[in-house]
């Protein structure tokens, strides 16, 4: 009788096991064909001096990579990125931080205003680009006129100083929703008697968001960090509505630096080798924060 259940556990286990397979199985030849394998490819062709389109290449081994550190376009590209990526993350994190706050402790009409600030979550990073490209080029300099505000009158996506803050403020306008909402959900798991008995230890409002709040959303803002990282280093879509990499190239960003080499200068293989630089950097750096914050005890 023991013997008889043994085996129908372990049929059973089998069973299961396969069940399992079967079911992880159309995802992961997916994720294989599409990703796994275009990486692999990609690396492989990176290493030669394929136009992308000839079936005649050579492998030239490292010269792609060699050339890329003498290259003043990419430096160019890649200083940019890094100083673009930076303001996003500074000015996504204070400005979800400081709404989901205020979100979080208005309870009159909380999911109609948490409606209201994901919304531009919903919208196409192009559309968002086109709709600010017509308020940069007809709204404010007509509200410029009209209010006889010479610096309101003149388009800021003409000016190589300023239209890199024109991208950035319609890149937080829709970045900022989604860390708002994973902020919200961050504060509603701490709980409420640390917060009141840091109320009745005399704790202000500063020492409670430093002490405890900070420590309970920092997980939360380390996964923010890494996600903001990624689409500060790879924008491409409002650069593409609101400024094509100008003026004057102040604003061509590394995505759009390697669809350039590769699908217009028909450097394909030099394209592919700036990309898997772009890779390393985001996966280095988002290794070392998320390693950073792992150390961060709740009640360090």
């Amino acid at each position: 009788m023991e013997s008889h259940q043994i085996v129908k556990s372990r049929n059973y286990d089998k069973e299961r096991r396969l069940t399992h397979f079967l079911y992880v199985l159309p995802s992961t030849l997916l994720y294989t064909v599409f990703t796994i394998v275009p990486i692999v490819s990609g690396l492989y062709y990176s290493f030669t001096n394929w136009n992308g389109i000839s079936r005649v290449y050579k492998y030239i081994g490292v010269q792609n990579y060699l050339k890329i550190f003498s290259d003043r376009r990419f430096i160019k590209a890649i200083s940019f990125n890094i100083t673009y990526a930076a303001m996003l993350i500074l000015c996504v994190l204070i400005l979800a931080v400081i709404l989901a706050l205020a979100l979080n402790a208005n309870r009159f009409h909380r999911t109609f205003f948490q409606m209201t600030y994901f919304f531009p979550a919903c919208i196409s990073m192009l559309t968002i680009g086109l709709v600010f490209n017509y308020i940069y080029f007809q709204g404010v300099p007509a509200l410029g006129y009209a209010l006889n505000i010479p610096w309101l009158q003149k388009n800021i996506l003409s000016s190589k100083q300023l239209a890199v803050y024109g991208i950035l403020i319609a890149n937080i306008w829709k970045s900022v929703a989604i860390p708002t909402v994973l902020i919200i959900s961050a504060l509603q798991t701490i709980p409420n008697e640390i917060i009141e008995s840091s109320k009745i230890d005399g704790a202000n409002a500063f020492q409670r968001f430093r002490h405890i709040i900070f420590r309970f959303i920092l997980p939360t803002l380390s996964i923010i960090f890494v996600l903001l990282l990624k689409e500060g280093l790879m924008i491409y879509d409002y650069i593409v509505a609101l400024t094509g990499g100008g003026p004057a190239g102040a604003t061509e960003s590394i995505t759009m630096s390697i669809y350039r080499q590769g699908f217009e200068d028909m450097k394909f293989s030099y394209a592919i080798s700036q990309a898997m630089i772009v890779a390393v950097i985001i996966s280095t750096v988002s290794i070392f924060q998320i390693k950073m914050s792992s150390k961060k005890k709740i009640y360090d």
